[in-house]
This record gives structure tokens, C-alpha cells and sequence, in this order.
């Protein structure tokens, strides 16, 4: 008899949880040496086999390029790690002695991650890591397209995790893996926070859960080049950010806003650093390829090298190029390229000034990007800050790479392969998410001002304090009592 896979999914799904949940019952109590023993082992387990995951998550989704890959695992496992390995998670974390506070760290309990297929390996690292430091179980859905290196990478962990302590069944992964399965684990009752990253559809499962989740919205965002930019180096960028993994992180760009009078050199700046500029009939060719009637990204063109897009399209370009560019005129539902694209295509428009440039940068933001990212590329600090202070995201991203500041590669920004995006992005934060938000702090507080004399009552009669079932007897005899005790 054929074995039903959803069954077997959801089944999964059950003892995973439940395992975790007791797994974590043990590692609750672990001091921070145990804590940080095993998340360094994962972590240079991890790292150690980020070329072997890089290579398998491109072999198994077709996406991107291997070897950087390779480099989001190492920001995933010994970046990430090297961010958060003195951050204290057991115990008093903090004492604040004016006021009488004591900060106590508290793990959330078993946590569930939904991990995307466009960084599956590097996303798991960095979550299992995470999560374990916080002194959390975690059960990680893959994608179904990329459930092998998902999977893989968690074992390495897992085992790495075993040998220097940890329960074994603190981290684990889904194998069988369907949406009723990935549904069931996100609402097993031993699951207490979910933690997702993919595509808007998955984040909006999590939420709908009713369990406190962090989600990531769509990144549909814009680079804004300055007439005070150094144009050199905005073209080197963004050609390289771009074309970086071919463009699977949610932070790479996705549409140039070209101050005017900058245009014509930063254009020509991008072609010697690999961008073709398609015609108007290619850019046709492009928006019915990427996109269905419906808006819907086609899944087919995801993470794929300029070439095979161009060829997708029915177009040929040269060799040389990373990224195609496509020269846009308006924002909106009308003009599918001014969407969010997970491949080597990008938007360019011109605009006369930097308010002009603002208010592009706002509406690509409003229609697919809210909360999320800006890169802009300026040495006018008034402008810089303008930006800064009017944009609707909570990353602003400054002279460098969208796809490597963003997630704190380049940048002071927390290590992090799930961005926030805050209440405009429909998220419960618009931090890069990181350990300090996978524990609760409880509180200890002493008194530090006496109550106001209104909120206190007199001495209350002895006769007040009868019960209807207590008599005058039997109190005369417990207060006798009372002193024979004493003088004994």
C-alpha cells in the first residue's frame, strides 16, 4: 500500500516537535560555556563545509553562483557567529543598579523556521545558530527545492552540536516535506515562535498562525546615484551587488535612479563594468518573461545568469555582461520591470534632482519594497541624511553594495540572513533579526519608591479579620499558643 506523503509530512512534523520541546527542556538549564562550546562547534562546522553547501544548494536549485554561495554560508556560520559569540544569554544579563533592575535572559522554547530555496544553506546556519545561543530548540522547513543541502546542513550542525554537548534532537529538519507538514509544525502547540524568511506567500502563512513570528517583506530596492557620488565606484557596486549570486538576496538592487546630470556617465561607468542596456523591444521581450499577467514572478528566471535570461527572452547579448539594464519610465502594476526581480535584471531611471530622486526611490518602495532597503550612492550629507530621514524602510544603506550591507557583510549592521521590515512592511520588527530577539528578558525589580500614602490602608480591626467560620475561642487559644511557643 502506497504511503501518503502528506501524512508522513505532518507526522514528521509532529515528532519533530515534540522532540525539540524536550530537548529543550534539558538545554534551558545550560550555562553559557556549555551555551557558546556548542554554537562555536557549529559554527566552524559549518563554515568548513560552506564551499560542499554552495555548491549543493546550486546544484539542487539551479540558482546563483556557487561560489558566492560559498561566501553567504561563511557570513552565515563564522560572521554570524563571531557577531553574536559574547552576547551573554544565560542568566543576569544585565544589572541596572540606579533603578534596581536585573535583566534575566529566558529562552522562547522550540522554535520553527521556514528557510527559502534562495539561500537555503547560509539561512539555516545562521538560524540554527541563533537559536541555539538563545538556548532554543529549532525545527527547520526547507524549501522543497532545496530539502537535500537544507537538510545536509542542518545535520552537520546537529552533529557538530552532539559532540561538544548538546541534546540531540535540539536541531533537526523536516525531510518529508509538504505543505501540510510545514503547516502542521507551524502550529504543533510545542512551537512558541516562528521564524520565516522566503517569499510573501510563505511569510504570510507564518503570521496567520496567530503565534508571534518574525517575517520578512519583499525588498524591492532602489539605488539613488548622486550628481556627488563618486560614480566609479557606485558603477562598480552596483554591477557587482547585482550580479552577486545573481541576484537571490532580497537586499540586492533592483532599479537605478540615475541623478540627470550624472546619467550619461554613471550609464557608461555601468557598461565597462558589465551592464547591458537593452532596447525597447528587448525590455518588451523582458517584462512578458519575468513576469505573469497576474504580477507573479516567473520562477523559472530566479537567480540566473544574464545569458540565459537574454536567451530566455529571445535575445542575444555579449559575453561580457553581468546585468542587464532596462531603461524605465514609470512606476506601478503598469510596468512589471519596476517590481522586485530575483535575477540579473535591473531598472534605470533618470531624474533631475534629488528630490525628483526621492520620490522615485518612495514609490518603487511603496508598490513592492515598504520597510525594507535604499542604497544610496552620495557625499552630500544633507542629501545622504534626507534620504535617511524621508524613506519609508529601516536600511539605508550608504555607499556600498545593497545585497552584502544589508545583511552586515560591509556594513556595521548586524550579521543577519532575515531583514525586517517593520510595522510599514507588515513585520513585528525592521531589525536584521539576530539572537537578541529569539529570548524574553524577565525582570527583576526591587522596590525603589515607597507607595503613596492614598494606595495604603490603617491597621485593619481585629474583629475584620474573623472569618465567618473562625470564633473568638479559637483565636484566644492560636494566640496562647503562639507564646508558649516563643518562650519555649
Amino acid at each position: 500500500m502506497a504511503i501518503d506523503h502528506d501524512l508522513l509530512s505532518i507526522q514528521e512534523a509532529r515528532d519533530l516537535a515534540e522532540a525539540a520541546y524536550q530537548a529543550q527542556l534539558t538545554w534551558k538549564h545550560a550555562t553559557q560555556e556549555e551555551v557558546d562550546r556548542v554554537c562555536a562547534a557549529m559554527a566552524d562546522a559549518a563554515f568548513a563545509a560552506s564551499a560542499q553547501l554552495g555548491q549543493m544548494a546550486h546544484d539542487e536549485t539551479g540558482y546563483g553562483i556557487a561560489a558566492h554561495k560559498k561566501l553567504k554560508n561563511e557570513l552565515g556560520s563564522r560572521v554570524v557567529w563571531e557577531s553574536i559569540k559574547d552576547v551573554k544569554t544565560v542568566g543576569v544579563v544585565h544589572h541596572d543598579p540606579q533603578h534596581k533592575i536585573y535583566d534575566i535572559a529566558w529562552p522562547v522554547g522550540v522554535i520553527a523556521a521556514l528557510v527559502p530555496s534562495t539561500n537555503p544553506t547560509s539561512t539555516a546556519m545562521f538560524k540554527a545558530i541563533s537559536a541555539v545561543k538563545a538556548r532554543d530548540a529549532i525545527v527547520i522547513a526547507p524549501h522543497p527545492s532545496a530539502a537535500r543541502c537544507t537538510y545536509e546542513t542542518v545535520r552537520i550542525m546537529q552533529q557538530a552540536a552532539v559532540k561538544a554537548g548538546a541534546p540531540i534532537n535540539l536541531i533537526s529538519c523536516i525531510q518529508h516535506i509538504s505543505l501540510p507538514g510545514t503547516q502542521e509544525l507551524l502550529e504543533h502547540k510545542r512551537v512558541r515562535l516562528i521564524l520565516a524568511t522566503g517569499g510573501s506567500a510563505m511569510v504570510k502563512a507564518a503570521h496567520s498562525v496567530g503565534k508571534p513570528a518574525y517575517g520578512v517583506g519583499p525588498g524591492n530596492i532602489p539605488v539613488y546615484v548622486d550628481r556627488s557620488a563618486d560614480l566609479k565606484k557606485a558603477a562598480h557596486y552596483i554591477i557587482n551587488s547585482k550580479a552577486f549570486d545573481c541576484s537571490t538576496i532580497c537586499a540586492s538592487e533592483q532599479s537605478v535612479i540615475a541623478d540627470k546630470p550624472i546619467a550619461d556617465q554613471l550609464k557608461q561607468l555601468m557598461i565597462s563594468e558589465g551592464a547591458y542596456f537593452s532596447n525597447e523591444e528587448q525590455t518588451e521581450r523582458l517584462r512578458k518573461l519575468l513576469f505573469h499577467p497576474n504580477g507573479a514572478i516567473n520562477t523559472t528566471t530566479v537567480g540566473k545568469p544574464a545569458q540565459t535570461i537574454a536567451g530566455m527572452a529571445g535575445f542575444s547579448i555579449p559575453q561580457y555582461a553581468r546585468v542587464i539594464v532596462a531603461p524605465l519610465k514609470i512606476t506601478g502594476k503598469d510596468e512589471p520591470l519596476s517590481r522586485e526581480k530575483l535575477t540579473t535584471v535591473l531598472g534605470w531611471y533618470e531624474e533631475d534632482g534629488w528630490e525628483a530622486g526621492c520620490d522615485r526611490s518612495i514609490e518603487l518602495i511603496m508598490f513592492g519594497g515598504r520597510g525594507h532597503t535604499q542604497v544610496i550612492h552620495a557625499t552630500d550629507e544633507n542629501v545622504i541624511m534626507a534620504f535617511g530621514l524621508e524613506k519609508p524602510v529601516f536600511r539605508i544603506l550608504v555607499n556600498t553594495m545593497g545585497t552584502l550591507g544589508a545583511v552586515g557583510l560591509t556594513t556595521g549592521l548586524m550579521p543577519s540572513m532575515t531583514l525586517g521590515a517593520g510595522g510599514e512592511g507588515g513585520s513585528i520588527t525592521g531589525d536584521n533579526v539576530t539572537v537578541h530577539h529569539l529570548y524574553n528578558i524577565k525582570r527583576l525589580a526591587y522596590e525603589t519608591t515607597p507607595p503613596p500614602q492614598a494606595a495604603l490602608r490603617g491597621p485593619m480591626p481585629a474583629s475584620a479579620a474573623l472569618s465567618n467560620t473562625q470564633d473568638i475561642e479559637s483565636l484566644v487559644q492560636q494566640v496562647v499558643q503562639e507564646i508558649i511557643n516563643q518562650t519555649k
